[in-house]
This record gives structure tokens, C-alpha cells and sequence, in this order.
């Protein structure tokens, strides 16, 4: 086993998207190959329903995939193929824009005037990026919990983990989507694929994220899979932890026990080019996609 070093600890930045809706961003419009499949995370978290009631209006898609995963409140949802509905708490939806789809995100809070959820956006590689745009909704209770005896919980989104498989298929960058809690001071190794892109988002409480690269911090253990391993300062809520190439990492848990994302794909290593809610791999591909939208050819017919 080879321990993926911590290459980045940032907190996610304050920011306002939609029609007025005050966010934290963990990374998005920068360099696209840095997190490569992926290329944009939000924490969309508010109790004051005017910082979200406004909500995401009408807007286009095209060339990439979206996994929203609510954890309090309701996303209702509608869009240019007539699919309507509501998102719970506990629910995900994964929409693939590919060829172009418009869309809206309406949150509502829960009876507290609580809202939170997050976005991921997965870029398309070329060969996809113009096909058919589809959804899948899955529920809360459809997504598999497995519980370790030391209390660690994992609820497997997407793809494979401790002998479960998460609801939602199909996804290009062939992602693994965890949502993990671990108890007060519990350290946990978690294995994730050598050839996959990683990162981790801490959403509540605390950890350390073991690196083996870094000759800092406290010492965990002696070893860790034959590596002195160090451990970084604790990274608390709204917490970016990037993590560089291994087929493992090794948490522990502050004092308040820790909550978040580990999320992992397999790069698509290709050109990037990007305008708004659009990517593509070509300025030629962006500007046509200019013109679909004005000329009211985006929308493309069913097949």
C-alpha cells in the first residue's frame, strides 16, 4: 500500500451564484486539470432563507455532469425535457448535460429555514460530450450505509466500497462518491484506486489527514503500510483536502468526530475549454454553443 501525500489543505471561498444564492465554492474556473475529471464543488449551506430562496433560475448545460446531494431542506427541480420533481434530504441527482439542456434549481429550506447540499460538476470527454442528456434521481433510503464496528459510517453514492455499490451508474468519469463519518479520535485508512484523481471535503467537525511526504506534524503511528507517516494540523468544516497518487489515505478524527466527501475519478486528460456553465474541448465547440443558445438550436431533438 503507497499513502497518497496531502498536496493542499484550503477552505472553501464565500461566493454568490444564481439568482443571489451565497455559497462556498472548494475550487471551480480555475485550472481545469488540477482535480481532472472534475471541475467545480459547491456548499451551498444556509439557515437565512434569503441567502437562498432566490435560487438557480433557468440557465444551459452543456458538455458536462452534475451531482447534486442534498442534505437538508428541497431542490425543486424542472427542465428543457419537462422532467420535474423535488430533492430531499438524503437525495442525489445526477444529471449529464451532454449536448445541452436548460434547467432551473429552486432550494427550499426545511421547517427550521435550514438548507444545505452540494454540486459537483464532472467534465465529459469528448466523445460524449454531445450525447443525450439524461437524469437519475435516487433516494436517500436507496443509498447503501455500511457501518464499520468502530462506528465509522460510509454511504456509497457512486461506485464501489466495502462490499457495496452506490444506486447511480453510468458516469463517465467513473467516479467514486463517498460520504464518510468517523467517531472522535478513530483513525481509518480508506483505500482508493492508484489511477483516480482524489480529494476530500470536510463539511462538519474535524481531522488530520496522514502524509507521508511531509516531514511536519505529529507522528501518527511508527508506520502506516511501511511509511513514517506525519499527521497535518486538524482541517475543519469547509475544508478542500487535495491529495496526490496512492491507492490509500489515513484520517483521524478531532475531538467532535468528522463528517465529509472523498471523492476520486479517472482523469479524462483532455483540452478544456470553458465559458459559464458550458465546457467543452474547443473555443470553435464554445462558439457554436453561443450561437445554438441565441439562434434556439441547443436543445437538440430526441433521438
Amino acid at each position: 500500500m503507497s499513502l497518497r501525500p496531502t498536496l493542499e489543505t484550503r477552505r472553501a471561498v464565500p461566493t454568490m451564484e444564481g439568482a443571489g444564492v451565497k455559497l462556498h465554492r472548494a475550487f471551480g474556473f480555475q485550472d481545469p486539470s488540477e482535480l481532472d475529471p472534475f471541475l467545480l464543488f459547491d456548499d451551498f449551506r444556509n439557515d437565512r432563507p434569503e441567502d437562498y430562496l432566490r435560487g438557480f433560475p433557468w440557465h444551459p448545460h452543456r458538455g458536462i455532469e452534475t451531482i447534486t446531494y442534498v442534505l437538508a431542506g428541497t431542490v425543486e427541480h424542472g427542465d428543457s425535457l419537462g422532467n420535474t420533481g423535488t430533492l430531499g434530504a438524503g437525495d442525489v441527482q445526477w444529471m449529464t448535460a451532454g449536448s445541452g439542456i436548460l434547467h432551473q434549481e429552486m432550494p427550499q429550506g426545511n421547517a427550521a429555514g435550514q438548507m444545505h447540499g452540494f454540486q459537483l460538476w464532472g467534465n465529459l470527454p469528448a466523445s460524449q460530450k454531445m450525447t443525450a442528456p439524461r437524469y437519475q434521481d435516487v433516494t436517500g433510503a436507496d443509498i447503501p450505509e455500511v457501518v464499520d464496528d468502530d462506528g465509522t459510517a460510509v454511504k456509497v453514492i457512486v461506485g464501489a466500497f466495502w462490499g457495496r455499490t452506490g444506486p447511480v451508474d453510468g458516469i463517465a468519469a467513473d467516479p467514486q462518491y463517498l460520504d464518510i463519518s468517523v467517531p472522535a479520535g478513530v483513525t481509518k485508512r480508506f483505500k482508493i484506486d492508484t489511477y483516480r484523481r482524489a480529494f476530500a471535503y470536510v463539511f462538519e467537525g474535524s481531522a488530520s489527514f496522514a502524509d507521508a511526504s511531509d516531514p511536519t506534524g505529529i507522528l501518527l503511528e511508527k508506520e502506516v503500510a511501511g511509511q513514517e507517516v506525519n499527521i497535518r494540523d486538524l482541517s475543519g468544516d469547509r475544508t478542500l483536502v487535495r491529495f496526490g497518487t496512492g491507492d490509500e489515505i489515513t484520517v483521524r478524527a478531532g475531538p467532535g468526530g468528522v463528517r465529509f466527501l472523498l471523492i476520486s475519478g479517472a482523469p479524462i486528460a483532455e483540452p478544456v475549454a470553458w465559458h459559464g456553465p458550458i465546457v467543452m474541448n474547443t473555443q470553435a465547440e464554445l462558439q457554436q454553443a453561443m450561437r445554438d443558445l441565441r439562434n434556439g438550436t441547443f436543445i437538440r431533438p430526441a433521438h
